[in-house]
């Protein structure tokens, strides 16, 4: 059965084109960047999930404001098969990383981050994302 995550486009407040992503310091993907956001819990609402996870990850408070999409993420090789769905909105308060989970934050304008490598479908949730803004 697959699960159920969530993935944030966290962007200051009134610059949509500037997003945070983390580095992951855990498997799978370990090493790459990607949207903050994990697993939602039993009974947990999706928005409650995103704002926890965002939280959690990297101190921020999130607002979401839209929503994205959701992802199909079908990885065997790494024995991984979610649905993810997608936020955006922007984040406010103090960034302060969770080491057992990410190594690096930082905040990148969108069009540099959709010619990265990132993890999971994260480059098609912001190739999805981008599209968005240009209606």
């Amino acid at each position: 059965m697959p699960k159920s995550t969530v993935a944030a486009i966290i962007h200051p407040a009134g610059d949509r084109r500037t997003i945070l992503l983390t580095r992951r310091n855990i498997n799978p993907f370990n090493g790459l960047w990607c949207l903050p956001g994990g697993h939602v819990e039993e009974f947990e609402p999706t928005e409650t999930a995103v704002r926890r996870e965002v939280k959690e990850e990297t101190g921020l408070d999130f607002a979401p404001d839209t929503f994205v999409g959701w992802f199909e993420e079908i990885f065997p090789e790494h024995r991984f098969h979610a649905v993810a769905l997608a936020f955006a909105g922007a984040g406010s308060g103090a960034m302060q990383q969770q080491p057992d989970e990410v190594s690096e934050m930082a905040w990148f304008a969108l069009d540099d981050a959709l010619s990265m490598p990132l993890a999971f479908t994260h480059n098609l949730v912001l190739q999805h994302y981008a599209r968005s803004l240009e209606k």
